[in-house]
């Protein structure tokens, strides 16, 4: 199956977390696998939103799948790289 793109929100913190944490889940259910999480309009992300992407992460790779991350901007990226994230994921 293709990749799925999924616009980030411009905050993602924790109630935008649980919405990105049901639509993966849905989207895993009806076996899409990869997607790509354009970051073009994000500026912020804290610790809940990481979590989110990285258990959302793990369970695409258990069905054969990946999250790559695009956009970033220097804000988001900065936390990426403190969280040594930038290894886990493929940053375009």
């Amino acid at each position: 199956m293709s990749e799925i793109i999924i616009e980030m929100p411009e905050m993602f913190s924790v109630e935008e977390a649980s919405k990105f944490r049901e639509d993966i889940r849905s989207y895993i259910s009806r076996g899409y696998s990869s997607f790509l999480l354009d970051f073009g309009g994000c500026r912020f992300i804290d610790s809940t939103g990481l979590g989110v992407i990285v258990s959302s992460y793990k369970k695409c790779v258990e069905n054969g799948g990946t999250i790559r991350l695009q956009s970033l901007n220097s804000n988001v990226l900065k936390i990426f790289e403190l969280t040594r994230l930038t290894n886990v994921f493929e940053i375009l």
